[in-house]
């Protein structure tokens, strides 16, 4: 077994750690990454102070990998020593129900096993991308193109595919009208994405600090929901409204923005319950509606559409001691837009 370097959480309170971890030997059909660059999620931190549910600790965590590969197994047939790979929120599902047939393992009937904190199939639990090294699947690695830098491309595994599922499911493109609730790690890729994708695309931030940058993204529109005239003005204006926020807002208010026929996505993941007004929904034909990642067929979709059209993630690169930090920055937003790991530090 391969010992990695890696920063663990020992429990819902306490700062994460340096610690070492055990990776398994190379099955047939398994992949050895050498992690180069690992981004903070939001999701991370809900997972780690236990906002979501207890944690198996000590737990790494890290669903957005890029690196390199150094070893595969005697039957791997996808990748070979040196690709430039990435994994994202999942590791393995079970391939045999209805949705994994359809590529949509995110869906697993059975459950899919994610990156971190979830049982693998040895019984051990999974440990993320905090660290050095990984040994995953070769069904669950990406092929991360040579348009895209590893840095840039780390976040793409969560904050990508989670915006690009929607977009594609819900027909982003042009003549739609598309607003993005929220300007942070989700939303600020929504935006590229959306706008790359040919659509009409509108920021919702509750105040108009980052317009500069929205516009600068491919924003063609930014408003202030703190202000109440934007919603008067703005009623039943959109096909879509993706929501990418991990907190309370007013969804009633925000589905009067929605056209006819049109939909509001959630792909934040607030801890309390959100409540909908049936008549916000009733009175336009409007759908809400949740979208979680996406299949690795769609994930390696976004990933060639993103370089295709230079598409990487906003980030701030830091070394390993500035992950507490980073923790306390995304709480208070302060970060344009996602933080990545250096994973080298992690042997410093």
């Amino acid at each position: 077994m391969l010992t990695a370097h890696a920063y663990a959480a020992t429990s819902a309170t306490e700062p994460l750690v340096p610690t070492t971890i055990e990776r398994r030997d190379l099955g047939p059909h398994d992949v050895l990454i050498e992690i180069k660059y690992a981004g903070i999620c939001h999701s991370d931190i809900h997972t780690v102070r236990a906002e979501w549910g207890p944690a198996p600790y000590p737990l790494v965590p890290g669903h957005e990998i890029a690196g390199i590969v150094a070893e595969v197994g005697s039957a791997v047939t996808k990748h070979a020593v040196g690709d430039r790979v990435g994994v994202g929120c999942m590791v393995n599902s079970c391939g045999k129900c209805v949705n994994c047939r359809k590529g949509e393992e995110q869906f697993c009937l059975e459950g899919n096993t994610g990156t971190y904190g979830a049982v693998d199939r040895d019984g051990t639990i999974t440990q993320g991308g905090y660290s050095t090294h990984v040994v995953v699947t070769e069904d669950f690695v990406l092929r991360i193109p040579d348009g895209l830098e590893l840095d840039v491309a780390a976040p793409l595994l969560c904050a990508g595919i989670t915006t690009y599922s929607p977009l594609s499911h819900w027909g982003a493109g042009p003549g739609k009208k598309v607003a993005v609730v929220g300007l942070g790690g989700l939303g600020h890729m929504a935006v590229k994405i959306a706008a790359a994708m040919g659509a009409e695309v509108t920021v919702l931030s509750q105040s108009l600090k980052k317009q500069e940058d929205g516009l600068r993204l491919g924003a063609a529109h930014y408003y202030a929901t703190g202000d109440p005239s934007t919603f008067e003005q703005l009623a039943g204006s959109f096909d879509l409204i993706l929501n990418t926020v991990s907190a309370q807002i007013d969804l009633n208010a925000y589905l009067s923005l929605l056209a006819v026929d049109g939909a509001m996505v959630n792909v934040g993941a607030p801890a309390e319950p959100l409540s909908v007004q049936a008549f916000s929904l009733i009175m336009g034909r409007r759908s809400f509606a949740g979208s979680l990642i996406g299949g690795i067929r769609q994930t390696q979709e976004m990933l060639d559409f993103c370089a295709e059209h230079g598409i990487g993630a906003e980030i701030e690169v830091i070394p390993a001691e500035k992950i507490n930090d980073a923790y306390e920055r995304v709480l208070a937003s302060d970060v344009r837009y996602r933080f990545v790991i250096d994973t080298a530090t992690l042997v410093s």
